[in-house]
């Protein structure tokens, strides 16, 4: 029996990426109204029952499926190789672009409407901001002992977070590296 359980694990937490991967496409693709556990568990192709044994609800899913993607990027920031300061802007602008973003937007979209979600977005976006900017300061080199390097770090993830929306309806690439260029020479000042 005991042989059984290692595989039986793996393809238990196989599943329960491929339904997390396949949650988070969904939200991106067709927001909250359009994202059930019923489409996620086609898309991962698995059944509902065992999205659910997974997921017991659709807010577990989606709350948990917004908050692996984001360990995953954040896992990626701390990974990379030592950067220069502009490349850590570029790489922290680019947390608020693609599908993970997209997915997180309709969850908070969703969580100011549903009474039940609410905390749980919260609760996330919270941890996720505290880590995104511990992240930030650990890129820049930023001491946060000296005024308003707190400030300017925050300052860049809301930034960014604005670049990130804008994105949302436009290539608006061009812009966001002149941007990411500008923001990085105000950060050069703000941090020595």
């Amino acid at each position: 029996m005991a042989a059984l359980t290692g595989p039986k694990q793996d393809r238990s937490r196989a599943t329960r990426q491929r339904l997390l991967e396949a949650a988070v496409a969904c939200l991106a693709e067709h927001g909250w109204a359009g994202s059930t556990v019923a489409v996620v568990a086609e898309r991962a192709g698995v059944s509902r029952g065992a999205a659910q044994h997974h997921f017991p609800t659709r807010e577990d899913l989606f709350t948990a499926a917004v908050e692996y993607v984001a360990e995953e990027r954040s896992q990626a920031l701390r990974e990379l190789p030592a950067v220069g300061r502009h490349e850590a802007v570029a790489a922290l602008v680019d947390l608020f672009t693609g599908p993970l973003f997209r997915a997180a937007l309709h969850l908070w979209v969703a969580a100011s409407d549903e009474e039940q979600l609410r905390p749980r977005v919260t609760e996330l976006e919270a941890r996720v901001g505290r880590e995104s900017h511990r992240i930030a300061v650990e890129l820049l080199g930023a001491d946060e002992s000296k005024p308003g390097v707190r400030e300017s770090v925050q300052g860049l993830l809301d930034m960014a977070r604005g670049l990130g929306l804008a994105t949302l309806l436009t290539d608006d690439r061009a812009r966001r590296e002149r941007v990411v260029a500008q923001w990085t020479r105000l950060l050069d000042e703000a941090l020595g």
